[in-house]
């Protein structure tokens, strides 16, 4: 039976390593809750829009908050190692939707909505790193 290094074998975590599971997998579970409503949300505001926009707004604020966060973390050292896994890695994880991003924008070549596609990689990306710039700016000034 393989061995982790140590006499127990190599499925068997420690508690450490269940916690950091525990505390990604319930950030992860508020992150999809909140981008399901947001995306929802923001499609309810612009009925009929033929572009993803929900997930367009998702990215973006996802990129801005992790901006922010990251620059309070890494400028006031204000968040813990706990802190920061549960809201980088599992809020933040399951709320920016790049996966969706990627399907939408593969469904819109799918359809012949060229000029649709390119639209929304240009937006996502621009936005989402302007977004990141912005946070962190904000994140980290005093």
């Amino acid at each position: 039976m393989p061995t982790s290094g140590g006499n127990q074998p190599a499925f068997l975590v420690n508690a450490q390593t269940v916690r950091a599971i525990l505390m990604v997998g319930a950030g992860g579970f508020v992150g999809s809750v909140c981008r399901y409503a947001l995306s929802g949300l923001v499609h309810r505001w612009l009925p009929g829009v033929a572009f993803p926009v929900g997930t367009l707004a998702v990215n973006v604020l996802g990129c801005l908050t992790i901006g922010v966060l990251l620059g309070l973390a890494e400028g006031r050292q204000i968040l813990g190692p706990d802190t920061r896994l549960f809201l980088l890695m599992g809020v933040l994880g399951g709320f920016t939707t790049f996966s969706t991003f990627s399907y939408e924008t593969l469904a819109l070549v799918q359809a012949g909505e060229y000029a649709r596609s390119v639209v929304n990689v240009l937006a996502s990306v621009v936005f989402a790193l302007l977004a990141v710039w912005l946070g962190h700016q904000l994140g980290s000034s005093r």
